[in-house]
């Protein structure tokens, strides 16, 4: 199914519904704009030849209900849809529209000459769809609605073009390329996990109403997004995170179905208990959460709230492969990302070589079809370099049920006096004190012992002038010494992008800088 099939049978359902204003499109206007909007971009314009197949569409826009028509123009003509974040600058925003390439640009009047900057000379090359208002572009409403609809343009499953968080170096692009068959016999996207998780089949009487409050760049809420449509459910977008106001949201639009980051989970914990209690959450079924770490306590508190709703998953953007735990089975696995599904993990050292349950190392993914590694007589593999093999830089142990833990990610490993010291182990302890509203743990150096463990912290509301001094002995009542941070630095926030995730190079710089006596990190 897609939206030109769930039109036919239902063109009044809500598709997409933006929560702050009820702005909705339903499944007939969806059908409609898309395809107007797909044989515009096909035909081309005033002296300008028309899209082909694989040709880029960059969507660089906030979440607006406009992202549904954008997505499915580009996944019913056989394009590539470019999702990137709006929030860079020109200097980030530049290797990215260089990988993308990209033939259209869809953006504001207020992005536009950000992202020409980023383009340079090829800016001139590409046409601009803008979305309220046009000056040096073309304005996107009135594209659609003075496009007649053209019946016979030829119908083909799109791709996309996502790219990685660049939360350690310059964002990696990945690529789905679009497919010659009709988008209305192409499957529910990551059908196995939406079943896992809890969605409703293609056709349901009683279809999904999925909160995003994240970003609809991402790759997880826009694989949400297209899966739902594909399925006949309905997205209601955030246009920005307020914890409050995603509880009224579930409240009103009646939602079953959710997707968080874990620090949409601390701001919600946050919230006054009568706030809290205010809102009646009875049609939240299944709470989705990703992206990154979420400390076991925060998620815990999550759990005694909500209920057994809180599902996880993990798994590289690339699609190397994934896991999934639901709430029972994190219960009894506190801490796990669960176990691979449709895929095979594995823990290994740096040589490739299998380790025992328990021991850190690189998380490596095998697809179903993965090659048998060319095994070197002392065991070792070159595993990046085997079809079929994946890893993105997480360390992680196994246990002896196959439920992976993660630590953090290679070269982030504090190496103190000769002993490894894993940042999330820290983290997650440091983030259950009561005080503490984030943290993040690294190592700087240190000319005794070649690093040290320093945490940089977000104080509660209320928190304590002391409160330095008694996360460090919080930690050594705990946990051996060696682990334990030797500073701690108190900062009004830690740089994380809008996913969650957070921004190591800014982090080390700051700390860097502190170190030298410019300031706090």
């Amino acid at each position: 199914m897609y939206p030109g099939s769930i039109a036919r049978e239902a063109p009044d359902r809500p598709a997409v519904v933006l929560a702050e204003t009820g702005e909705t499109v339903t499944y007939g206007e969806l059908d409609g704009r898309s395809a107007r909007l797909a044989t515009a971009l096909r035909a081309g314009g005033p002296g300008r030849s028309g899209l082909v197949d694989g040709d880029v569409v960059v969507i660089l826009l906030g979440n607006d209900v406009r992202w549904g028509e954008v997505c499915w123009a580009c996944w019913r003509s056989g394009l590539v849809l470019a999702a990137v974040n709006p929030h860079l600058t020109a200097r980030e925003l530049a290797p990215v529209l260089a990988d993308a390439a990209p033939r259209v640009v869809v953006t504001t009047p207020d992005l536009a000459p950000v992202a020409a900057e980023a383009l340079g000379a090829a800016a001139r090359g590409v046409r601009w769809l803008l979305v309220g208002g046009a000056t040096d572009g073309e304005d996107l409403d009135a594209l659609v609605a003075g496009t007649p609809r053209d019946p016979d343009l030829p119908e083909r499953a799109g791709g996309r073009l996502l790219f990685s968080s660049g939360t350690t170096g310059r964002p990696k692009p990945f690529r789905v390329p679009p497919r010659d068959v009709h988008p209305d016999d192409v499957g529910v996207r990551s059908a196995g996990l939406m079943r896992m998780l809890g969605f409703s089949a293609p056709g349901a009487d009683d279809p999904d109403v999925l909160l995003v409050p994240g970003p609809a760049y991402h790759a997880g809420p826009l694989g949400f997004l297209q899966s739902l449509h594909q399925a006949g459910g309905t997205v209601v977008l955030m246009r920005r995170f307020d914890a409050e106001a995603a509880l009224a949201a579930i409240e009103h639009h009646r939602v079953t179905h959710s997707q968080w980051v874990p620090t949409m989970f601390v701001r919600l914990l946050r919230l006054p208990a009568d706030v809290r209690n205010r809102y009646d959450l009875s049609s939240h079924r299944i709470a989705v959460h990703a992206a990154a770490p979420c400390p076991p306590a925060v998620k815990q508190a999550v759990l005694d709230w909500w209920g057994p709703i809180v599902h996880e998953y993990y798994g590289a953007s690339e699609g190397y492969g994934r896991t999934v735990i639901g709430p029972h089975g994190w219960l009894s696995h506190p801490g796990s990302v669960g176990r691979a599904v449709a895929s095979t993990v594995h823990v290994t050292d740096d040589d490739g070589r299998a380790l025992p349950p328990g021991e850190v190392g690189t998380v490596w993914f095998a697809t179903p079809d993965a090659a048998e590694p060319a095994r070197r007589p002392d065991g070792s593999a070159d595993l990046g370099a085997t079809p079929g093999w994946g890893a993105v830089g997480d360390l992680g142990r196994l246990d002896a049920e196959g439920f992976l833990y993660l630590t953090g990610r290679a070269g982030q490993t504090v190496i103190t006096g000769g002993v490894n010291v894993y940042p999330r182990e820290v983290e997650d302890l440091l983030a259950e004190h009561p005080q503490v509203d984030d943290v993040a743990v690294l190592g700087v150096p240190d000319e005794e012992f070649g690093e040290r463990v320093a945490a940089v912290v977000v104080p509660a509301t209320g928190a304590g002038p002391d409160l330095a001094g008694e996360l460090v002995g919080w930690c050594r009542a705990r946990i051996t010494h060696v682990k334990c941070p030797r500073e701690v630095h108190l900062v009004d926030a830690l740089p994380r992008n809008d996913t969650g995730k957070l921004l190591h190079r800014v982090l080390r710089d700051r700390l860097a800088g502190a170190h030298a006596g410019r300031g706090e990190p």
